[in-house]
């Protein structure tokens, strides 16, 4: 027993010092460390030591700095001028467009156009239409990518473009879309010609393990279509009714046609993950910038775990600080951090109409645990909490003042804040940001108010599982 006691308070001791050495935890992310260390050391300990940096390595860090280092020195004039946020966006947004521009050093650029897709079948026949037209290249990436109607249509869609000589290619999360990466529909891409990646591949386990994690994922979702055409939104390459998780479809998901200069950084984006999992050089894409008439300024935000700590949730809070009226925000993953939990209640005491849409039913029963521990501090300041009820609303978005809009592939929650790499695009247009506003109250109309004195009558078991799943949250 003495040598189990002495494992216990060593094991203890060891963690806590490199908790207490990490300056880039927050105190409620440390106290959740110790809090679980403390009670289990061993298995706290281990939990620590596979999930509790966040870290990709050493080379990769580097890797990525070149990477974007290169595409500074290179492609710049594609990536917009720190003059356009004082001549395209209106002052009161300069904030938020100035904060996203820090992130990768794009800035906006003037001259898109945007087109929501109806549902996901349109998605699907759009998508495979304009591969279908491609007549130079095709860049797809996703975080899931499954050999359903929709997956393998794109795939057969890319297949089609290669053999006609198109230049394809095509990367794929090495944990979300393994089942795909085993598949006969992967390879037969491969054997058509597709040029074929796999971001943060799961080959090398023990070695993920001792160097990194292996839940650092690339969540993004983006589509390139001969540098004039670009596809942003939060759709993954599967059917609504998502075959590995069928018991909560419908997935509700959005997703947004893009042509104009915005196309050439996504295109960027994309370039930055080809060439960190391939080391392919940037001289292989082609860019182009072509501005459309009456088009509006938008501008490409990435994040990731190779990016500066609390990028994402620094982002969110400062376009919260813009809004003047009315705030609309959708996403499937609430957990924010105190920023963004902030923001949001001071955005609603100062008398925007903030509205939240969240789903009724999660995948995450941790995520559902963590999200309702907030609803009471936000409804007490005045936020309207809707949770839809028909299927998973899967969709990320957030409308302010009628004018601006970001869409992509961030959640609100610590993996989109801390662990994974994700694409969005900030826009400020009246049209487009209506129609993205009138998709989210398509949503609310299909959701469920929650009442204040509903959650003030939750049973204090409910409560207190909500708030045990809440502190816990980081280490989660």
């Amino acid at each position: 027993m003495t040598w189990i006691l002495l494992l216990h308070i060593s094991l203890a001791l060891v963690f806590t010092i490199r908790i207490l050495l990490r300056d880039d935890f927050s105190p409620p992310a440390r106290l959740a460390w110790f809090t679980v260390i403390a009670i289990v050391p061993c298995f706290g300990s281990a939990i620590y030591f596979l999930f509790g940096e966040i870290d990709l390595g050493r080379h990769a860090d580097q890797t990525h700095k070149e990477i974007f280092q290169n595409i500074r020195s290179e492609a710049e004039n594609f990536m917009g001028d720190p003059d356009g946020i004082s001549e395209l966006i209106d002052p009161v947004f300069h904030p938020g467009f100035s904060y996203a521009s820090s992130i990768n050093g794009f800035y906006p650029v003037d001259g898109n156009r945007a087109d929501l897709m109806a549902d996901a079948e349109e998605t699907r026949e759009r998508l495979v239409a304009d591969i279908d037209a491609a007549s130079d290249h095709v860049h797809v990436l996703y975080y899931i990518w499954l050999a359903d109607n929709t997956g393998t249509a794109v795939a057969e869609a890319l297949i089609r473009a290669a053999q006609r000589g198109v230049t394809c290619r095509a990367m794929a999360d090495g944990l979300g879309s393994r089942l795909l990466l085993k598949s006969d529909l992967w390879q037969r891409m491969k054997e058509a010609g597709v040029t074929l990646a796999i971001a943060l591949p799961l080959d090398r386990p023990i070695h993920t393990i001792l160097t990194s994690r292996l839940d650092l994922r690339n969540h993004r979702k983006i589509t390139v279509i001969d540098g004039r055409i670009t596809y942003c939104g939060s759709r993954n390459s599967a059917d609504p009714e998502f075959l590995i998780k069928a018991k909560y479809a419908p997935w509700v998901d959005i997703m947004l046609r893009f042509e104009g200069p915005v196309v050439a950084q996504n295109q960027l984006l994309f370039a930055s993950d080809w060439m960190q999992a391939t080391g392919e050089d940037l001289s292989a894409f082609e860019l182009i910038s072509e501005p459309v008439k009456n088009g509006f300024p938008a501008q490409v935000m990435g994040d990731g775990p190779t990016e500066r700590r609390g990028a994402t949730p620094q982002l969110f809070s400062t376009l919260i600080a813009c809004a003047q009226k009315e705030l609309t925000l959708s996403t499937p993953y609430f957990v924010p951090d105190a920023t963004v939990l902030e923001a949001l209640c001071a955005a609603a005491h100062r008398g925007v109409r903030v509205e939240l849409i969240f789903p009724k039913v999660n995948d995450s029963w941790i995520v559902a645990a963590a999200s309702r521990s907030y609803y009471r501090k936000l409804l007490e300041a005045g936020c309207r909490i809707q949770e839809f009820n028909g299927g998973l609303l899967h969709a990320k978005t957030l409308t302010i003042d009628g004018k601006v809009s970001l869409i992509g592939s961030s959640n609100l929650d610590l993996r989109s804040f801390d662990l994974n790499y994700e694409n969005n695009i900030l826009l400020q247009d009246v049209d487009t940001t209506a129609t993205i506003y009138q998709r989210q109250q398509n949503y609310v109309s299909r959701s469920t108010p929650v009442a204040l004195s509903q959650v003030r009558a939750w049973p204090r078991h409910l409560r207190i599982w909500h708030n045990v799943i809440a502190t816990i949250g980081p280490v989660l």
